[in-house]
């Protein structure tokens, strides 16, 4: 059984970290830890020194891929408050899945593409993701759609209910 790790928000963003969540969100919640779960940027160095500018220098910042992030996260100590950031639903179901005990997603941001259905100004779901985000909800996951942490959170369900 893997140690609670201490994680504040868990949000997924297909630009994962930039410059608004990198800030209004690391403040907002007091993390100091972001841990960003994505296999493409673990081995891509110049996203991970643009994505590591735009973050506080009090505020650490890691790059795992998911089957990492599954195996490191329980090692997390209690004193590190962790904002962890995805970029599809899928992966935050392969880490859910992989037992990293998130509970509630925070949607940000998945960019509008053909054959993508647009649901709000910030966020448009393929046939996959629909299915997907339908699996998390049955799992019992909080699925919460919030840009900026001042904005009022809107249920996805609600959202996928009128698409």
């Amino acid at each position: 059984m893997m140690a609670t790790p201490n994680i504040l928000v868990t949000r997924i963003d297909n630009r994962l970290v930039h410059g608004q969540v990198g800030m209004t969100w690391v403040n907002t919640i007091g993390a100091n830890l972001v841990v960003v779960a994505n296999d493409d940027v673990a081995k891509d160095e110049v996203q991970q020194n643009l994505m590591t500018m735009v973050i506080p220098d009090t505020v650490g910042i890691r790059f795992f891929s998911i089957e990492k992030t599954i195996k490191v996260i329980g090692h997390a100590a209690p004193s590190q408050k962790i904002l962890l950031v995805v970029r599809t639903p899928q992966d935050a179901l392969k880490l859910i899945k992989g037992g990293v005990p998130i509970k509630k997603l925070n949607i940000g941001n998945l960019h509008f593409a053909e054959g993508k259905k647009q649901l709000s100004a910030t966020v448009s779901v393929s046939e996959d993701d629909i299915a997907t985000f339908k699996e998390l909800h049955d799992m019992g996951i909080d699925l919460s759609v919030q840009g900026i942490p001042n904005e009022k959170e809107t249920d996805m369900m609600e959202l996928l209910a009128k698409a």
